[in-house]
This record gives structure tokens, sequence and C-alpha cells, in this order.
């Protein structure tokens, strides 16, 4: 069966006889342990078919046991049906597995080296199947203590030392990239193992130890992975000294002249920085990490750096690069693992992030929609992945029927979020911030639009398009949602809600980034919006204005995050401040910077233009009204004819270009530009 396969069906007899021996589990629990580990997986598979998560969490628990039913590489995605069911069912198999691998490696610290090196072996593919399933904290334990391992010796063997089947960063003699395999003898395999046996740092099938080595460095892989654990968990102090340690074992093998390819490592440190919104330094790392893919990278590497790498350039507003390393990278995925990996969702969720920030919303919900299905079906219950991609659904369903005020679909996925991550991390977690966030937004929206209440009250530009934790995710519905509420007690209840977790959020923000970060500019913008909201006008102001310094000294004068909070704080000044040659000053330059951006069918304009006809019909200028109604019927047209376009991965299917090409043409985009940093 494919790796990619999620449907379980063996042959008729075949499954008779492990029903036979699942009906017989008590008695046959010892000799169950001695077959084959595919064979030994499907019992236990059987075991999770009939609800019997007791026995199965009794076996997974140990540590022995679950290392073996690892090397079942094409049951992986099964194996995370089983795994996920337990921690739902509240056996805690991840923290075991992790705490049990942490004692052992204590046990054989003065051990011979192959003791050692066996365990080293064992804790890569354990840790690499946590980080995959999202339990970082676990991972990471588990990453810790293969460190402490590989650091008892200071000498080039262990540096040196191989790494399971996929190697993360591999090292190269001066002037050659050969990838060499070497057996547990150390001798040499006439060729690599197939790509289905080096996804996830998995074992062999053979059972042996096989060792896929571009002559890679482990304690690099294992900062590597540390890294990728500590992104993925928000530990970005952390992530910046482990980053630090790796280069710094990087810089002993070159001097014993070794040349690391470095492009995982750096595609890991270009996720941070982006984390962070340190936006100049993630482009600038994503270009360093594009040098390192060479021929003979994994995949799943060169498919993770095309993916930063197009993030990077989304917040740099280079669309046409961040197109065309994104729709290669959703075709690679597609390609190589299938369409209901979770790597392929991956792939989409950032493929919705450029949709989203190109203003083609329609089709980024929809893409975000195919992601979450496919996370769902591979991991389902209470996991991280599948609440971040019910958060990006979320945000996009938001951005999609703002105009509408239905945000009924929006708060589901906000609410899902946030049930799964305060079920599985702490109440501060910094991702509970972002879905909490744009809750709040819509309680507001819902109370502020009441009609009766407020004529003529207005819906201003929506908020930013990068991403958002959980906690700012809902503080923004709620706020729509209050914005709509007819009702004066449950408007207030409302927008004190929202008021909760916005500065919930913003202490989350200033306590990881600092004050002078785009993500906590972001924070006070939302609040001057839920201030105006409460009619709380200068309050609201102050926030916008400090919103906007932030953001000018950060991104310049000319980007989408400063036009967003120039249009709010045009809105405030028009809608309820009557500042209104200050507010046309502040609409035009919002206008202006937009349609540089994202041309004339822009959809942000549409709040613009509306707020420049209230502002000339409030001053009596019924020629400039006459003016922007023609502007608005325009704008509507084009974006009609903009919606058209149907399916969003109709033309990723295929690939016109090799991934040497795409490299290749990002490339020399730099040097026909220049610097960018």
């Amino acid at each position: 069966m494919a790796a990619v396969e999620l449907e379980w069906i063996p042959e008729t007899l075949y499954n008779t006889a492990i029903s036979a021996v699942v009906d017989n589990y008590i008695r046959s629990r010892r000799d169950i342990r001695s077959l084959p580990e595919n064979i030994q997986f499907d019992v236990y598979y059987k075991l999770y078919q009939q609800g019997r998560l007791c026995q199965l969490g009794s076996e997974f628990c140990e540590l022995e046991v679950f290392a073996k039913v690892l090397r079942a590489l094409d049951k992986r995605h099964l194996l995370h049906h089983c795994f996920q069911a337990l921690m739902d069912h509240g056996v805690k198999v991840a923290s075991v597995l992790a705490y049990s691998f942490s004692r052992r490696c204590s046990y054989i610290a003065e051990s011979d080296a192959a003791v050692k090196e066996k365990a080293i072996q064992v804790g890569f593919v354990l840790g690499g199947f946590l980080s995959d399933a999202g339990w970082y904290s676990d991972a990471e334990k588990v990453f810790l203590s293969c460190l402490q391992l590989c650091t008892l010796h200071d000498e080039m063997l262990h540096w040196f030392r191989a790494v399971e089947c996929c190697v993360r960063v591999s090292l190269c003699s001066p002037g050659c990239r050969v990838s060499v395999y070497i057996s547990k003898a150390g001798q040499k395999l006439s060729s690599p193992p197939e790509p289905s046996e080096c996804w996830g740092n998995s074992i062999c099938k053979s059972g042996a130890t096989s060792l896929c080595l571009q002559r890679a460095g482990t304690n690099d892989v294992l900062y590597h992975w540390l890294l990728h654990v500590r992104n993925g968990n928000c530990k970005y102090h952390l992530g910046e000294e482990t980053f630090k340690l790796a280069q710094t074992y990087m810089d002993k093998l070159s001097k014993h002249g070794q040349q690391a390819n470095r492009a995982a490592l750096y595609g890991e440190l270009c996720a941070l920085l982006f984390a962070k919104s340190h936006y100049d330094e993630a482009y600038k790392w994503c270009v360093e990490a594009m040098k390192e893919i060479t021929a003979g990278l994994p995949v799943k590497v060169v498919v993770d750096v095309l993916r930063q790498a197009s993030k990077a350039c989304v917040v740099k507003r280079e669309f046409k690069k961040a197109e065309q390393l994104i729709k290669h990278a959703v075709y690679l995925a597609r390609d190589h693992f299938g369409s209901k990996h979770p790597k392929y969702s991956d792939t989409l969720l950032d493929y919705g992030f450029y949709l989203l920030n190109v203003d083609n919303i329609c089709q980024s919900v929809a893409i975000y929609q195919a992601a979450l299905d496919i996370r769902q079906s591979v991991f389902g219950g209470k996991n991280i992945h599948v609440a971040t991609a019910h958060e990006d659904l979320a945000y996009s369903s938001y951005v999609h029927q703002y105009s509408s005020g239905k945000f009924d679909n929006a708060l589901f996925h906000a609410e899902r979020a946030i049930g799964i991550i305060t079920h599985i991390l702490p109440e501060d977690h910094l991702l509970l911030a972002s879905s909490k966030r744009v809750k709040g937004f819509l309680y507001v929206a819902l109370a502020v639009l009441d009609s009766l209440c407020r004529p003529g009250w207005p819906r201003t530009q929506r908020s930013t398009c990068l991403r958002l934790p959980s906690a700012g995710i809902k503080a923004l519905i709620l706020e729509e949602i209050a914005i709509d509420c007819h009702n004066k007690e449950t408007e207030q209840r409302l927008l004190q809600e929202a008021h909760d977790l916005h500065l919930s959020s913003l202490q989350l923000a200033k306590k990881a980034f600092g004050e002078f970060n785009v993500q906590t500019a972001k924070h006070y913008g939302n609040l001057g919006r839920l201030y105006q909201s409460m009619r709380k006008f200068k309050e609201a102001e102050e926030m916008h204005i400090k919103a906007i310094q932030i953001k000018e000294q950060l991104l310049g004068q000319e980007d989408y995050e400063v036009a967003l909070s120039v249009g709010h704080l045009a809105s405030l000044y028009n809608y309820d401040m009557n500042q209104y040659e200050n507010a046309e000053k502040l609409y035009l330059r919002s206008i202006a910077i937009g349609k540089k951006l994202f041309g004339e069918g822009y959809s942000g304009l549409e709040y613009d233009y509306r707020g420049l006809i209230k502002l000339y019909n409030s001053i009596g200028n019924y020629e400039k009204v006459f003016e922007y109604h023609n502007v608005l019927s325009n704008w509507n047209r084009l974006r009609d004819r903009q919606y058209s376009v149907t399916d969003a991965l109709e033309d990723v299917n295929s690939s016109p270009q090799s991934t040497e090409e795409v490299v290749q043409s990002f490339l020399m985009s730099q040097n026909v530009e220049g610097p960018s940093c």
C-alpha cells in the first residue's frame, strides 16, 4: 500500500487472521510483539478500529514496541490516527514515550558507542514522528536527549554520525556533492533508499540500521530539528539560541574541510524570523536557503524551503516570485507525497496565504478548506495541526464575508481552533492569542453595525492578511458580531469580551516580540478599532497613531500594513471626530498604496471609496460625491470580472518548470534587482 493512502483494505483472508489474533489479544500479546512490524501494526490498528484504546495505549506506551511500529512506513498516516485517538482518550502517550526515551539516554550515557548510536537513531525517528504529529514539547525533549548523547564526544567521528534515511542538512567535500549511503557494517549501498523510506527520518523497511548519509553531521540535523520544533511551539528565543549553536558546529566542520548544505537550517531560520515579523531578515535568509537547494536534497526539504521563501516574498510584496515558488511547492508535494498527505496540506495553507494577500479571497477560502479536510482526515481530534488549519480558515472566511456581516462560519472555525488549543496548550501560549483576536473582531463588528443605534456606521477596512494567532482571530470575529447586534446589552457584553481578548493578545505579543514589532503594532491597531466601536475616540486615535508609527518605521511608508492602519484612522476621523480634512488625506493615501500594491480591483478600496462618499456628503462637495460613486461602480464591475476565475489548483497540477529552473529564476531575479534587504 502506498504511504499516501488512508484506506486500510487488506486481503479478506489476511484480515480474518488479524481479527483472530486480536480476539485472543491477551493470550497472544507477547507473540504479537515478535511479528514483523507491518503485521504487528495491523494487529494494533484492528485494536484501534474496535475501540480498544486502553489495550492499544498499553502497547504504544512501551518505547520498544512503538519504535518497532514506526518502521511500518507505509502505515504512517494510519499510525497518526491511532496515536491521536489515544491522546484524545486521555492516554498521554507522547509524554510517556518522550520521558521513557529521556530516561534511557541517561542510563546509557556511559555505554559504548554502538549502544548510544542505536538510541540516537531511535530518537531521531521518534522525535520526527512527534514533531510531524504536532507534539512539539515532547519532540523537543527527545531531541535534547539525543543531543546530550551526541555531544559526549567532541570528535570528528561523532560530528559525522549518520542520520536515519533522510538527511536534513547535508555535508559535502569541497567541490563535490556526492551522496554516500552506508549500511550498519560501513559498506556502501549500490543505490539510495526509496523516497518513501527517506520520508520523515524513518527506519528503513529492512530493519537493519541503514543510514542514508550525504556526509551529514548528526548535531547539525539535531539543531535543525530543535529549531523546527521550537518554531512550531513559538519558543522563538530558544530557536535563536539553537541556530547559533548549529552555526558553531558548522564552523567546526568547515575548519576540518567540510562544507555544509544548509538549506533546511536556513529555511527554519527564515520561518523563525518570519514569525517574529523580522521580514527583511527573513527574506535575506530565504535567499540563502534557495542558494543551497541542490540535486539530491530530500523533496521534503525542498518543499519546505520553497514554502518559506514564498511567504517571505509575500510580506515583501514580491508577489510574482511568491506565486512561482508556492505553486511549484504545491506541485512537488502533490506529485511526491500525494493529495492526502500532511505535507501537501502544508503547501495548501501557504498557497491560501498567498491568495489571501493578493486579494484572491474567494479562492483562498477554498484552498484553506481543502487543507483543513486533509489534516482532519490524517490527524483528526484535538491536534495542533487541525487547530491551525481551523484558524486560517476562520480568518479567510471572516475576510470573505466581511461586507455581508455573516460570520457564522468564521466564528465556528475560530471556536474550534480555540477549543483545541486550550485543550492541549497552556492558556498563555502565543498560538491562542490570535484565534481570540479574530473572534473579538467579529463580536465588535456585530455590535457596531446595529443600524438602529448608529445609522450610517461604516464597516472599515478589514484587518491584516498576515497570519494571526487564535485569540486574535476570535477577537476579530467578536467585533464583527457585535457590530450587527441589535440589542444594546448584548452589544456591550460582546465588546467587553472582545476588549479582554485584545488586551490579552497584546500582552502576549509584547511578551513574545517586544513593543517595537509588527505583531504588537497590529494589536494596537485592533484596540483602536475596538475603542472606536466603544465610542472611546481619543483612546482609539492614540492606538491607531501608535500602530502607524511602529509599522512605518519597520515596513516603510507605503506598505500594505501601513495602508490598513491609515484607513482605520481615516474612518475614525470621518465618522466620529468630524476631522474631514485629515480623513480625506488619509483615505487618499490608503487608496494610493492599495492601488500600487494590488491594482484597481483591490477589495480594500471599497471601504475607502465609501468613506470618501460619506465625507464629501458631510461637507457638501456633491461633485466629489458623484465622482466617487462612479469610481465605486467601476470598482464593482472590475471585482465581478475577477471573481469569474475558477479553480485555483488548476494551474498547479502540472509544473512547466523543473525545481532547478524555479530556483535559478528566483536567484537570477535577485542578481538583476540587487539586494532587497
